[in-house]
């Protein structure tokens, strides 16, 4: 089992717009069955403005496969497509990591 762990800097003062899209792609994605995502704010952090979204998978081929193939019908695709309309906007930089769970 791997940790997937995706951190966002947000630009001043988008933080809120962009944690309304990951709430609403969330929610859709695990309609596709994807895994559930865990949607984290800073507290106090190394950047202000910080956003993580952790989610679990069983494999790296299979979170390749996920990311690669896409689920559900045409109508879910566009409205991911829309969801995520103008995502690059409030974002200023991010990474990911991946963990392997241990215990």
């Amino acid at each position: 089992m791997y940790l997937v762990r995706d951190l966002m800097y947000c630009k001043p003062g988008k933080v809120r717009a962009l944690v309304q899209k990951m709430k609403a792609m969330g929610a859709l994605s695990e309609k596709l069955g994807m895994p559930k995502m865990r949607l984290l704010t800073d507290f106090s952090g190394e950047q202000y403005w910080t956003i993580v979204v952790e989610m679990e998978v069983e494999s790296l081929d299979a979170m390749a496969k996920m990311m690669s193939q896409p689920s559900g019908s045409a109508e879910d695709q566009k409205q991911m497509e829309q969801i995520m309309s103008g995502y690059h906007d409030l974002v200023d930089r991010g990474r990911r990591e991946i963990f392997r769970i241990e215990g």
